[in-house]
C-alpha cells in the first residue's frame, strides 16, 4: 500500500518471489503509469517492471485478498513540524475496511516510537471491527531504501523487522527472508524497530549539522571547509559527513518525530533540536552570504540575477519534497533578487504547485550574476566548465554548495565560495 520510492521497490522486490502481489496506490495517475510500464520516481526501470507480475490497483477493495499487507505511505510533519499522521491514518481505514481476518499488516512508514500499537492498531481496529493481536496481527519493518542510490538496493540493505508477538515476528521475518539477500535483524519489540529508524536519520542530521556548523566558522575564519575535512578525515574514525543543505523526506523530517516523543514523555530534547536549528538555518545562512559576496564585489542587489541548478532535494532522483533550494530560492528573494531555477530531473508542474516557483530550461539563464550550484545532477557535470563560462557574467559569484568544484580552476575568472 503506496507505491512511491519505498513502497514500488518492495512490491517488485515479493513480486520476483511470489505471485498474486497487488500494488495500490490512492493516485490514479500513479497507477497508470505503473500499468504502462513508466516509473516517474526513477527507482525502478520498464524493464524491471516488465520482468514482474504485480496489480497495479487503486480499488481498495482489492486489500481483502491480502494475507500480508505492507503499508508504506509518506509521514511528513506538519507547519508545526509536529508528526502528520493524516495520510498513515487514511490508509489505516483503508486498510481497516477491507482486512482478512489473520492477515499481518506490516507499517514501513517512519514513525515515533508506539505509533503502530498506539495509533496504527487502534485505526485498523475501529475500521475493520475486530481486535489486534487476536483477529489480525500488527508488525514493523523500517524503510531503508536510499533514493537514487543503485549501489544500495532493498535486497542488498539489512531488514530491521519486529512483530507485536514471537508467531508474528517469525512470519514477518522469513518473508523478508525471501527477498533479502543482506539478512534481517529480528528488534525485540515494535519500538524498538520504530526507534532505531529515526535514530539512523537523526544522527545523520546532527553531524550534518556539526559539519554546516564548521562550514560557518570556516567562513569568518576565511578558509575552505573541505581543506579542513580533508585534512581531519587523514584520521582512521575520522567521520565521513560534509556540509550542506539537508532537505528531502527523511534526515530533515524524521528527528522531529523523535523529539515529539521525547516531549510525550517528558522530556525536552537538546542535542537533536539544536541540530535542526542548525540545518533549518542554512538556506537563510546560504542567501545572505551570497548578499555579503554580490555586495563586497560591485553588484546592484536589487537588480541581481541568480541562476541555481537544481531542484530536488539530493543528486540524480526527481523528488522535491523538503526541497532546500526552493527555501533557498525564497530566502534570496526577499533582499530583492531574482532566481531562476533549472532541474533535468524535477517536474515543472509539481515544483510550482508545491512552492509557487516556476522552473525554466537552461538555455534561459543568461548573464548572471551569482550562479549556484545546489544539486550537482550528473546531467550537467560533465559539461558544467562550459555552461558557467556561457552563463555567468566575469567576476560573478560561484556559489559552489556541495564543494564538488576544483576552486583552482575559476580563481581570478569568478567569485568563487563554497560551504
Amino acid at each position: 500500500m503506496g507505491l512511491g520510492y519505498v513502497g514500488l521497490p518492495v512490491a517488485h522486490a515479493f513480486a520476483k518471489k511470489f505471485s498474486g502481489v497487488i500494488g495500490f496506490d490512492v493516485s490514479a495517475g500513479r497507477i497508470a503509469e505503473l500499468r504502462k510500464g513508466h516509473d516517474s520516481t526513477g527507482e525502478l526501470t520498464r524493464a524491471q517492471l516488465d520482468e514482474v507480475a504485480i496489480e497495479f490497483t487503486d480499488d481498495a477493495a482489492r486489500i481483502a485478498d491480502a494475507d500480508f499487507i505492507v503499508v508504506a505511505v509518506p509521514t511528513p510533519v506538519d507547519a508545526n513540524r509536529s508528526p502528520d499522521f493524516s495520510i498513515l491514518r487514511a490508509a489505516c481505514k483503508s486498510v481497516g475496511k477491507n482486512l482478512k481476518r489473520g492477515a499481518i499488516v506490516v507499517f514501513e512508514s517512519t514513525v515515533y516510537p508506539g505509533a503502530t500499537e498506539e495509533i496504527c492498531g487502534p485505526a485498523l481496529e475501529k475500521a475493520s471491527g475486530m481486535t489486534s493481536g487476536v483477529d489480525f496481527k500488527l508488525a514493523y519493518s523500517p524503510e531503508r531504501i536510499n533514493p537514487g542510490d543503485k549501489a544500495h538496493p532493498i535486497e542488498k540493505i539489512v531488514k530491521v523487522v519486529s512483530g507485536q508477538d514471537a508467531e508474528t515476528l517469525e512470519k514477518v521475518a522469513a518473508m523478508y527472508e525471501t527477498i533479502i539477500d543482506a539478512g534481517v535483524h529480528r528488534a525485540s519489540s515494535i519500538a524498538v524497530a520504530e526507534a532505531a529508524k529515526v535514530l539512523e536519520n537523526t544522527q545523520r542530521d546532527i553531524n550534518i549539522a556539526l559539519m554546516n556548523e564548521v562550514a560557518m566558522i570556516s567562513r569568518l575564519a576565511g578558509f575552505r571547509t573541505k581543506d579542513v575535512l580533508e585534512a581531519a578525515s587523514t584520521k582512521w574514525n575520522f567521520l565521513p559527513f560534509t556540509p550542506g543543505l539537508v532537505g528531502g523526506h527523511c534526515i530533515g523530517v524524521d528527528p522531529y518525530y523523535l523529539t515529539s516523543r521525547a516531549e510525550q514523555l517528558g522530556y525536552h530534547p537538546q542535542v537533536i533540536l539544536a541540530g535542526r536549528r542548525i540545518n533549518d538555518n542554512m538556506p537563510r545562512f546560504v542567501a545572505t552570504e551570497l548578499l555579503k559576496e554580490l555586495a563586497t564585489n560591485g553588484f546592484p542587489i536589487r537588480r541581481a540575477c541568480i541562476g541555481m541548478l537544481g531542484a530536488t532535494f539530493k543528486e540524480n532522483v526527481p523528488d522535491v519534497r523538503n526541497s532546500k533550494s526552493a527555501e533557498l530560492a525564497i530566502e534570496i528573494e526577499k533582499f530583492g533578487m531574482s532566481v531562476q531555477i533549472a532541474d533535468p530531473h524535477a517536474d515543472p508542474e509539481e515544483f510550482e504547485e508545491e512552492y509557487g516557483h516556476a522552473l525554466v530550461d537552461l538555455d534561459k539563464f543568461g548573464d548572471m550574476d551569482a550562479l549556484i550550484l545546489a544539486v550537482p545532477h550528473d546531467a550537467y557535470m560533465d559539461g558544467l566548465k562550459d555552461l558557467i563560462a556561457q552563463k555567468l557574467k566575469p567576476r560573478g559569484v560561484l556559489l559552489d554548495i556541495k564543494s564538488v568544484l576544483d576552486p583552482k580552476e575559476y580563481e581570478g575568472t569568478y567569485n568563487y565560495w563554497s560551504l
